[in-house]
């Protein structure tokens, strides 16, 4: 990896240098910009923007994934503001909660977006704690002297860029709360730049593939991979605004010529169904991260898709989020890859658990810190710039990761640890076809028991029972409840929400 820090900007203009000024961003409107393109268009919006805000202010954006998303996440870094990347399904309190913790004044969005994705009432919550400003009226105002102005800066960008530095606020996003309150991450600019370049190094990934990225900016995932690693590597991004849209998403992928498609398994699962077997036939790989992949995603893609390699990763917001990813000449299913170049890891047993251990991680690519949630100018500092990432993993010899659990995804039940995560992969190995996810509630005889919930109208205990008994599994892994569902709660990136299913759970149990 190339260990030279720079700023998010400077390593644009050096994409521009190294790969010349080739298409490299599009969106569904079918208008795509160069590399000049999107610079000028960067400075343009960006000195607008800059006009009524605050050097280094933290300036929150609510848009989907679009040309539009990435213009203005550019442009406040050519002028020296922060994005602070707000979740819209995160619910109104959430959103309200981030904005304040971040320090953020103003909201930058569109109307089309908030009108189309029907987030009036998320728009006046954010009003109450924040101005909203509307760069469809932002952009009226762009006139040829602001024309002229990003004419010189495509030319010229080094002399119009706002001085920043690599260790300066990148982005601020927030986890994805799957396991409870969302916390904010300031991912420094060095920390985005050196992650597309471990995944550059890690994989040869060639200037002319395009990437297709459905998954939203206010996901590391999405912004990292799905924005950043193609553009600073060479590629061109594709954004689409929302994963959902499997029919539409699996038409376009050959109409867009793309070659590697990012996703998570909830939505991989549904373009395989939906997909024809020529669908899927310009991509070159399929990268699932977020959430573990089902043995079923991948039989689908082994079966239907000619063997498409489907390399599963694995990451963290705090990480930038990229930390391990399988190869496609070095794919191994059931792992996620092997850590990327430059990061150190360590582990470290935990009390209870015999099977794998505590994953800490440093590099690069790891953050500067926590918003500390009562001061906004305040950050929760990494001892020794050490990451506890919560994950429980197992690391063979030859550096293939498998993911076992997190540490809180564990339950105490007669004094024996029991992992949630393998109990929800024995639910689906007996239902593959399911989703399940399983919680822990109190148990005044036992400490806790689990709770399965599924979307199976025939989940039945003694379907488990026999199967674990078949199988060796033990009977403490075997959920004594089952609450039935139409659909799993999920967020909006496609993970299992952890935190609205144990509020299901609780509601059931004093109903």
């Amino acid at each position: 990896m190339d260990g030279t820090p720079a700023t998010v900007f400077e390593a644009l203009i050096e994409a521009r240098n190294r790969f010349g000024d080739k298409e490299i961003l599009e969106d569904q409107d079918r208008k795509p910009l160069t590399y000049t393109g999107l610079i000028r268009a960067a400075f343009v919006l960006g000195r607008k923007i800059a006009a009524i805000t605050e050097p280094a202010e933290r300036v929150g954006i609510l848009l989907p994934s679009s040309m539009g998303v990435v213009v203005t996440f550019f442009g406040l870094h050519a002028h020296g503001r922060v994005p602070t990347m707000l979740n819209v399904t995160a619910g109104e309190r959430n959103v309200k909660a981030a904005i304040q913790t971040a320090g953020v004044r103003r909201v930058l969005t569109a109307r089309r977006f908030i009108e189309q994705a029907r987030l009036e009432d998320l728009v006046s919550a954010i009003g109450e704690v924040a101005e909203v400003v509307w760069l469809d009226d932002v952009r009226t105002t762009i006139g040829i002297a602001d024309k002229l102005y990003g004419l010189m800066a495509g030319m010229m960008p080094r002399r119009f860029l706002v001085p920043t530095t690599p260790d300066s606020p990148g982005v601020l996003l927030f986890t994805s709360g799957s396991f409870g309150a969302p916390k904010g991450v300031v991912l420094t600019q060095w920390n985005l730049v050196s992650n597309t370049r471990q995944v550059g190094q890690h994989i040869d990934l060639k200037p002319e593939w395009v990437m297709f990225n459905p998954l939203p900016t206010f996901h590391c995932f999405g912004l990292t991979g799905g924005v950043l690693l193609p553009i600073l590597q060479g590629m061109k991004a594709f954004e689409y605004p929302s994963p959902l849209h499997a029919k539409q998403i699996v038409e376009l992928l050959p109409q867009t010529k793309a070659s590697i498609l990012l996703a998570t398994d909830t939505f991989l699962n549904q373009y395989a169904r939906v997909a024809g077997p020529d669908d899927f036939g310009t991509l070159k790989f399929v990268v699932a991260g977020a959430e573990r992949v089902r043995d079923e995603t991948h039989h689908l893609f082994n079966t239907r898709f000619h063997g498409l390699k489907l390399l599963e990763g694995y990451g963290a917001t705090e990480a930038a989020p990229v930390v391990a990813v399988n190869h496609p000449d070095r794919n191994r299913p059931g792992s996620v890859g092997q850590i990327l170049p430059g990061m150190e890891w360590r582990l470290e047993p935990i009390e209870g658990i015999d099977e794998g251990q505590r994953l800490y991680l440093r590099g690069p690519n790891v953050m500067a810190g926590y918003l500390d949630p009562e001061d906004p100018e305040r950050l929760e500092l990494l001892e020794g710039g050490w990451h506890d990432t919560g994950d429980i993993i197992d690391l063979d010899p030859e550096g293939y990761i498998a993911i076992l659990g997190r540490a809180k995804r564990f339950a105490k039940i007669g004094g024996e640890m029991v992992s949630l995560a393998a109990v929800e992969g024995l639910a689906s190995a007996v239902w593959p076809e399911g989703r399940h996810a399983v919680v822990a509630v109190a148990d005044t005889r036992k400490g806790e028991k689990l709770v399965l919930v599924t979307d199976r109208n025939d989940a039945e205990v003694a379907r488990l029972a026999e199967w674990a008994r078949s199988h060796g599994a033990p009977e403490l892994a075997v959920p004594k409840k089952i609450v039935k569902v139409a659909e799993l709660p999920v967020l909006g990136t496609g993970k299992t929400d952890y935190v609205t299913i144990q509020q299901l759970v609780e509601m059931d149990r004093a109903a």
